[in-house]
């Protein structure tokens, strides 16, 4: 197995071992704020990546920026983050919500990944579309099963099973060797995309990547925020909502990436801005969820 994919695990099953399932208990009394976060997890990369390929594509780029679009439509169509549910409870969030998102969405996967990926296709050239394409399959063979939602769910199946005191414990040893294995996954997959920019700078491209790594990220924050307010959702769901219509798994687009598409390591370059920029903007909502209560 991929060396980034044994990684990938192990970081998606200590995600899922600090959701604490439980929580779902309640979730049954007001599920608005769930399905309008699955609804707009699925809808929002329908507004925001033909409106970023609409831009690139006024660009003199020789292939309209058909590789930033593939980077970001890889990374909208992955499942929530599942350490969003970390963020949810540094800002006392609607956990509940939270962890439903977390866990439809990664079930659902299989399915809403190889559909968002076929169907924001006809954006790209033809050159990109193919291995898009190729990758939708590579995802219909197995990858958003075995490597998304397997681990994930072993890691909630633990948390479930392990009296609390032992999942305490577990937790003292997983989640500092999951945070170690994460610090290996970035590297390895920044090797990937700084190798290559280093042995061939293109600052165009780098800064490219980082504008529309951006542009796609605050946009959809922005547009789980005004949905939020549209719904009048207490602050609590509110910011629950914000944080799952920003953060997807970056790390299994990146893992995608460099197993379905190794000869294209410059799509790591906007993957990797993105997962940055996202926790960023996860912080700022975070912090004004709690600036009431300083």
């Amino acid at each position: 197995m991929h060396t980034a994919s044994v990684l990938l695990s192990l970081v998606l099953f200590s995600a899922g071992l600090q959701v604490p399932v439980r929580a779902l208990a309640g979730l049954l009394r007001s599920p608005k704020a769930l399905l309008a976060g699955l609804v707009l997890h699925l809808a929002i990369p329908f507004v925001v990546i033909p409106a970023v390929a609409f831009l690139l594509h006024q660009t003199p780029d020789s292939d309209g920026g058909s590789g930033l679009i593939t980077a970001m439509i890889l990374i909208a169509a992955m499942p929530i983050a599942a350490g969003a549910t970390v963020w949810t409870s540094k800002g006392d969030g609607d956990q509940p919500t939270m962890v439903g998102l977390v866990l439809v969405s990664t079930l659902l996967s299989p399915i809403t990944i190889p559909f968002l990926i076929s169907s924001l296709l006809p954006l790209l050239d033809s050159s990109y579309s193919k291995s898009l394409a190729a990758t939708a399959h590579a995802t219909q063979d197995g990858f958003a099963f075995v490597g998304v939602v397997l681990p994930c769910a072993a890691g909630l199946l633990c948390r479930l099973l392990v009296p609390p005191p032992r999942v305490d414990r577990l937790l003292a040893v997983v989640v500092p060797t999951a945070l170690g294995g994460s610090l290996v996954l970035t590297y390895v997959n920044a090797s990937g995309a700084l190798g290559s920019f280093v042995a061939h700078p293109r600052p165009l491209l780098f800064a490219a990547a980082l504008a529309t790594a951006t542009t796609v990220c605050l946009t959809s924050f922005t547009l789980g925020r005004i949905a939020a307010r549209i719904l009048r959702l207490n602050t609590s769901s509110a910011s629950s909502l914000t944080l799952a219509c920003g953060m997807n798994n970056s790390s299994a687009s990146a893992v995608l990436i460099a197993t379905a598409l190794p000869d294209k390591p410059h799509l790591l370059l906007p993957v990797l801005a993105y997962g940055l920029l996202q926790k960023t903007a996860a912080n700022r909502v975070v912090r004004r969820r709690a600036a009431p209560a300083a």
